[in-house]
């Protein structure tokens, strides 16, 4: 275990060699899963429990631990509550504590007797003695069920995915530095993205408490809380900045040849660009750079009467993030029939942007198809500058 402040403890586990979340998040750093004890002088909270997998560490810690009162489940996903079940039985008089529909979750995912888990409110206490709880509903960062807890008497918000990041490191506390910043990033980018206006109103409720420390449930602590709010008030909140993402694929460099005179076409025109090969594209480098683009240019050959299924998946992914763009367009290559990429809107249903003339070339790209780019990188710009 490691200590935090007075009778406050990490003891949770370093998952080093993950590599992968939800069978889809790349983990290039691994992660950890927090949980805390939070020791009163009359009782025992443990706040979370880590995935199930890493069930031995988190038992190790606790063994000298001979009572714990209460279970703090703030996120019923198996990542933090997989332990739950083990942890009643070491602990058979502990009372869970989740929120109304994370008490109904616990009871569906993981089999908990529904008489074990007590539903709180937001803005309900539980004092420990000396130490006292008070309870934040934090709702779709990132499930509907989400709460956080204040330590009021030590200043500690343990926010539970909410200010998380996937890295595996020793260190406590997070450190100002690329790595970290990265690493939030990431997982803000490909975890919280969608629900960006509900970490929106989050964000404005945790600015009212006077915060010390940030104990999130994945990453590094945070002493110096600034760091991490004001990195997801931008995320989340700021205006999208001056870039675009051209993201394709292409089979026999038509696609290609296109990509690249539009990425060229678009720095000409003081537009920033960060241009993507999806045979070879990190999702997760792509989702990040998501987070502060104006515009997406998707490029893609027709295959099999639709987009090429790389792009399909790319479309779907970007759909379900829901960045913050204004703008997207569509370009590629056909050989025969146009009409597999003549409705752009269906590939991204969802996002509330402005479509984009798309440039279809009839095979090899020729100087009316690169006209038809200048055009469009000519309209990105104009958009950008407002």
């Amino acid at each position: 275990m490691k200590r935090i402040v007075e009778n406050v403890w990490w003891c949770g586990a370093i998952d080093w060699d993950r590599r992968v979340f939800d069978a889809l998040v790349p983990l290039p750093d691994g992660t950890s899963y927090n949980a805390y004890l939070v020791q009163g002088s009359e009782k025992t909270a443990l706040l979370d429990g880590v995935d199930d997998t890493q069930l031995d560490t988190l038992l190790e810690h606790l063994k000298e631990v001979s009572k714990v009162d209460y279970i703090i489940s703030h996120h019923a996903e198996q990542d933090h509550s997989g332990a739950i079940p083990a942890l009643m039985e070491k602990y058979p008089e502990a009372k869970v504590v989740a929120s109304a529909q994370g008490k109904k979750f616990l009871v569906d995912l993981l089999d908990i007797a529904d008489d074990r888990v007590v539903a709180v409110k937001d803005g309900e206490t539980l004092a420990l003695g000396g130490k006292t709880l008070r309870f934040l509903m934090t709702p779709w960062v990132h499930w509907p069920e989400t709460m956080s807890s204040y330590l009021v008497e030590d200043r500690i918000l343990f926010s539970c995915d909410f200010f998380g990041s996937h890295l595996a490191t020793s260190e406590l506390y997070a450190k100002e530095g690329v790595r970290v910043y990265r690493a939030a990033k990431l997982y803000y980018a490909q975890i919280m993205m969608p629900y960006a206006k509900h970490v929106v109103k989050n964000l404005e409720k945790v600015s009212a408490l006077d915060i010390a420390i940030i104990a999130p449930s994945h990453g590094p602590l945070y002493d110096k809380p600034s760091i991490v709010v004001d990195a997801w008030k931008e995320w989340a909140g700021a205006a999208p900045g001056n870039l675009a993402v051209v993201a394709y694929v292409s089979m026999h460099h038509s696609t290609q040849k296109m990509a690249d005179h539009l990425v060229d076409a678009l720095i000409k025109r003081g537009v920033g660009v960060r241009r993507f090969d999806l045979t070879s594209a990190d999702l997760g480098e792509v989702a990040m750079t998501l987070v502060d683009a104006s515009t997406i240019l998707l490029g893609t050959p027709a295959m099999l009467n639709g987009p090429h299924p790389l792009a399909a998946s790319a479309a779907f992914t970007i759909n379900a993030l829901k960045p913050k763009a204004k703008h997207v367009g569509l370009f590629g290559s056909y050989g025969w029939g146009a009409k597999a990429l003549e409705n752009p809107q269906a590939l991204m249903p969802d996002l509330q942007v402005e479509w984009l003339p798309p440039v279809l070339s009839k095979g090899l790209p020729r100087s009316a198809d690169f006209d038809a780019l200048d055009a469009l990188a000519d309209a990105v710009a104009a958009k950008h500058k407002g």
